[in-house]
């Protein structure tokens, strides 16, 4: 998962020198999954090419009221762009430019678009030293700081004429690493340390066999994602799968045994805020591991098991301010042995699972769930992706007051 996937992005860009590193910052913000579309003034024609922005940006390029479609006057409708976006970005932002803003000012399709935008705003702005200290500068983005408008601090360095202080563009990199940082510290899960376990456990029993189940891990890495995407920071503790796992971008924890995933958990549970276990743990390992391969003409009779750790109820005995999740996967009186686990393992909440449900649990894509709170209040959830379940279970999850 990409760090700004879905997320879109306009990009407000004016006359100045800065204008040059804006394709930068586009096939950043591009590689970081956003959709971008752009603003140009008039003046910032002079510094930055509108068609290498329409190349990079995959969209149309804007700078007047109007463009022509063949030979036909079309209307770029300022309100729209305003409430297309989930932020607007202006960089590099001039002091004429933030005079115009803070002022209400409306002398082009930039401006009128600020002044119309529903979307958080966030501005870098690019002049020279001495404009930047100037009082009637310093006082127009105090006003926009007042609107509620981000104002990024300027960089630091040689300047276009020649002087060397502060009036910089930040650098394209610092500008992306600001948008990101926006929208995780905006979200309702920001900075919490949630553990997530994920997949079944694989117990061996010689060399090449093992006891398992059918868990696919799928919900449990809906999850994880879902977290990411909610500011969390996240460890999956996760057993075998056949997952794609290279974009995920929280810290993976791969295990295989119950009692690795035992370990895993009680390890990182007293930093975390916020625990599901959503793994399939098997109930049993066998006692005794054969260290070669058992040969069919051995005619193995029995397989002695012997039970494995309980990690939810262990860790609903250690636990202090965490908020604890667990999973039920019943076939039947579901809400009372569901409502039984939560008083055993000291949960605050479980996720319940039918076995009656066609097209839920194990293995796959869909998932249909009931949210069961500790004080016997539930909410069940139509058949749906399991990326749409991992919402619905952290909407429930954040009610909990995390």
């Amino acid at each position: 998962m990409l760090p700004l996937e879905s997320k879109k992005i306009l990009l407000g860009v004016t006359g100045g020198i800065a204008a040059y590193k804006i394709p930068i910052l586009v096939r950043l913000l591009k590689k970081s999954g956003a959709d971008v579309r752009v603003i140009l003034t008039d003046s910032a024609k002079d510094f930055v090419s509108s068609l290498a922005l329409e190349v990079l940006s995959e969209n149309p390029v804007l700078s007047s009221f109007t463009s022509e479609d063949h030979d036909n006057s079309r209307w770029n409708n300022h309100v729209e762009l305003g409430n297309w976006a989930d932020i607007f970005l202006i960089a590099p932002a001039t002091s004429n430019s933030l005079s115009a803003m803070a002022n209400a000012k409306c002398n082009n399709l930039l401006i009128a678009t600020y002044l119309s935008a529903t979307s958080p705003v966030l501005i870098a702005p690019a002049m020279d030293l001495d404009m930047y200290t100037h009082p009637a500068n310093k006082k127009n983005i105090q006003k926009l700081s007042s609107y509620g408008d981000i104002v990024f601090p300027v960089g630091e360095g040689f300047l276009a004429s020649g002087l060397h202080g502060k009036g910089r563009m930040l650098e394209p990199e610092l500008i992306l690493k600001s948008v990101i940082s926006y929208f995780y510290e905006s979200q309702p899960l920001y900075g919490k340390k949630i553990l997530i376990t994920a997949g079944p456990t694989y117990e061996p029993i010689d060399p090449v066999r093992f006891l398992g189940n059918y868990s696919s891990g799928k919900m449990g890495f809906e999850l994880a994602k879902e977290a990411v995407k909610l500011g969390g920071v996240v460890k999956l503790i996760i057993g075998p799968n056949s997952l794609d796992l290279d974009s995920f971008r929280g810290e993976l924890i791969k295990i295989v045994t119950a009692s690795e995933m035992f370990k895993e958990t009680i390890s990182n549970f007293n930093n975390a805020d916020i625990v599901i276990a959503a793994a399939a743990v098997s109930d049993f390992s066998p006692k005794n591991k054969s260290i070669t391969k058992i040969k069919k003409e051995d005619k193995l009779k029995s397989i002695h098991l012997t039970p494995t750790k309980d990690i939810l109820f262990e860790i609903g005995k250690i636990k202090k301010h965490q908020i604890v999740i667990g999973f039920a996967l019943e076939s039947e009186n579901e809400i009372k042995n569901a409502l039984k686990k939560i008083k055993r393992k000291n949960l605050d909440a479980i996720i319940l699972n039918s076995l009656n449900d066609k097209g839920a649990g194990f293995e796959f894509d869909t998932n249909k769930i009931t949210f069961i709170r500790k004080n016997g209040n539930s909410k069940s959830f139509k058949l749906k992706s399991k990326s749409a379940v991992a919402v619905n279970i952290f909407n429930e999850i954040i009610k909990l007051n995390v």
